[in-house]
């Protein structure tokens, strides 16, 4: 479900400051566009899907988000809605992707 998660949302064109051989499968950090409002986004996403992500800590604090994918929340079907979820709070921010984050997330389910 991780493995999902990065490559769906490197789809949307989302950058993940963590190298892939230091990544936490439980929890992903994902770099905020440049002009995208992060707090925004997390308002969207609890009000309008009920998925609630954190912002970001220290230095990363206003500049990425955290996504969790633990226990029984981890899985396709959760994987999908926050990439779904996120791409639609993103775009009613302006911001658009050429790529499908739900394909790019299935082929790693193949």
């Amino acid at each position: 479900n991780a493995a999902a998660l990065a490559a769906g949302l490197e789809a949307l064109g989302l950058g993940l400051p963590v190298p892939a051989a230091e990544r936490l499968p439980p929890l992903t950090l994902v770099s905020v566009p440049r002009g995208i409002d992060e707090a925004r986004v997390r308002k969207y996403l609890l009000d309008e899907f009920s998925l609630e992500i954190g912002g970001g800590l220290g230095k990363f604090k206003g500049n990425a988000w955290r996504i969790g994918l633990m226990g029984s929340s981890s899985t396709r079907r959760n994987v999908s809605l926050c990439l779904t979820a996120l791409s639609q709070a993103l775009a009613a921010q302006g911001y658009r992707s050429s790529s499908d984050p739900l394909a790019a997330a299935a082929t790693t389910y193949s």
